[in-house]
């Protein structure tokens, strides 16, 4: 019989499946055992403390013994066992305040508020107690002839519920923590994709809350619901190669069960070692989240999904609107690209030719993956100043005079003018492509007979990639050129025309350049 929570914490028995022999062994697990360091010089200190506590049990898990002698000794233990649950301090050890000097390194110097520190002394004249607990952050002041079993056993009982609440409130605030970043993250995402496989990083980090924990073997995939199936978008683990396969292709049918009975119920579900979370958007569309191994999960891990699950349905409905935002201003801005540079006439694929050659130059030459998203949206409109020549120059059959060709040059000022008084990032980037597509890198060029660097780096890879794409296909005025032919003339206008190092980067990636130009032909 498998255990069913649903999204509100309502459980309910189903027979889904049994649980499998792996499975039962991770139950009989033992827990990790809680650690106290016995910090004494005296020997005999140690041993009656561990033989009192030998059988001692609290929440399932037993006491594991760290001895140190001496306040120095002391130092090294605590500093290298932080998730230490208890000190029993000595006060009196090489020194008559060695304990003292120790209560205040691991509050201090060390900066650890969670061990509970139990001061025992033999001395109390040496340390009078009032003094010590208002000087001093401990927990408890005990005569070592205070400490009979009963009260020993009383006296650690509760220092350990202590550490227990304060590392729950803690895992409390670092897993909100957590949330709140990587929910401000997710937001930063601009595809489908990256935006489902960040929200697996995310969770994956919320997750890793105790050392102790099997949380990094996590698996998972987020997939998305197309008729009767799913595909998936991003994943880990096991399944990273499913990315963009139909779940049923891959999965055997009680996870696909487990994903339709999600949906279908519109709940997120825990069932045994397994998590499908349920996320639908406003727009329709309805996601999944699908964790295995989870069968370690505590009550406030399992909190903290269902609180993040609801903070990614949020950012799912954003990233759409903003995706059909960009796709739309996209799909505008490649169709005025096309629309200019033929008036209207459906003959090529220049302006999408120019955007992927752009984005790729963009990327190989280290612009970051948003500046290289920005310059393809703006790159195809980089002659939208053409609107204003006269067609008798721009469909001339031949060769332009002298002229013509100065007639013909304002088109790079005219789309600068279009697009300059908006402060808009994507219209300014359109402003700066639009003027200086044709600026050379040795001043030859024009409007503005800008050089070298001057020239902003979107206009010298607009430049050689408009070129590149020209000189490959047919115009009115000239026969299409070989490839020979036109790499040729790029390599002997390096450093002229070109950016030298803009024409080493394309000439090392040519053929991915080569295989987009045929992808798309006229």
């Amino acid at each position: 019989m498998a255990k069913v929570q649903d999204s509100n914490g309502v459980s309910s028995t189903k027979s889904l499946f049994k649980k499998s022999a792996a499975g039962a062994a991770n139950d009989l697990k033992p827990k990790k055992p809680w650690k106290i360091i016995i910090a004494d010089d005296e020997v005999e200190v140690h041993n009656v403390t561990k033989m009192v506590l030998n059988d001692y049990v609290f929440e399932g898990r037993s006491l594991e013994f760290l001895s140190a002698y001496s306040g120095e000794e002391t130092k090294q233990l605590i500093a290298a066992n932080s998730d230490t649950a208890i000190i029993l301090l000595d006060v009196v050890m090489e020194t008559d305040d060695a304990g003292l000097k120790l209560a205040r390194f691991i509050r201090q110097d060390l900066k650890n508020s969670f061990v509970r520190i139990i001061l025992r002394t033999g001395q109390p004249g040496k340390a009078p107690e009032r003094d010590v607990i208002i000087d001093y952050d401990i927990n408890e002041y005990k005569e070592k002839t205070e400490l009979t079993v009963q009260k020993l056993f009383t006296t650690i009982t509760s220092a350990l519920r202590s550490y227990r609440d304060l590392r729950i409130i803690e895992k409390n605030r670092y897993g909100l923590e957590q949330i709140i970043k990587a929910s401000a993250h997710l937001f930063e995402h601009q595809s489908l994709k990256e935006f489902a496989k960040g929200v697996l990083t995310q969770l994956v980090s919320i997750l890793k809350l105790d050392e102790s924990s099997v949380y990094l073997q996590l698996s998972g995939f987020s997939a998305f619901k197309e008729k009767d199936d799913f595909i998936v978008l991003a994943a880990t683990g096991k399944y990273e190669k499913s990315v963009d396969q139909y779940v049923s292709t891959i999965f055997n049918d009680d996870v696909i069960r487990y994903l339709r009975q999600a949906v279908d119920n519109e709940k997120s579900l825990f069932i045994d070692d397994l998590y499908v979370g349920y996320l639908a958007t406003k727009s329709g569309m309805k996601n999944v989240l699908f964790l295995k191994s989870c069968s370690h999960l505590s009550k406030l891990d399992r909190d903290l999904i269902r609180i993040f699950s609801n903070n990614v349905a949020v950012a799912f409905e954003n990233i759409l609107l903003n995706k059909e935002i960009v796709d739309t201003h996209k799909e505008m801005l490649m169709t005025l690209g096309e629309v200019i540079e033929n008036r209207s006439t459906d003959v090529g694929k220049h302006a999408h030719r120019v955007s992927l050659f752009c984005h790729l130059l963009a990327l190989k030459a280290g612009l970051s993956q948003e500046e290289a998203d920005l310059l393809r949206l703006v790159s195809p409109i980089h002659d939208v100043g053409k609107v204003a020549i006269p067609d008798s120059i721009l469909f001339k059959p031949a060769k332009l005079t002298p002229e013509e060709f100065e007639q013909i040059k304002p088109h790079t000022s005219i789309g600068y003018d279009i697009f300059k008084n908006s402060n808009r990032r994507i219209m300014q980037a359109a402003a700066i492509v639009a003027q200086q597509h044709h600026e050379h890198w040795d001043g030859g060029g024009y409007p503005q007979g800008l050089k070298g660097e001057e020239i902003h780096i979107f206009g010298r890879i607009t430049g050689l990639a408009d070129v590149f794409d020209s000189l490959t296909h047919w115009r009115i005025y000239k026969e299409k050129w070989g490839i020979t032919r036109v790499l040729k003339l790029i390599k002997d206008q390096r450093g002229s025309r070109f950016d030298p190092n803009i024409v080493d980067i394309f000439l090392e990636n040519i053929d991915e350049f080569v295989e987009i130009n045929n992808r798309y032909p006229e």
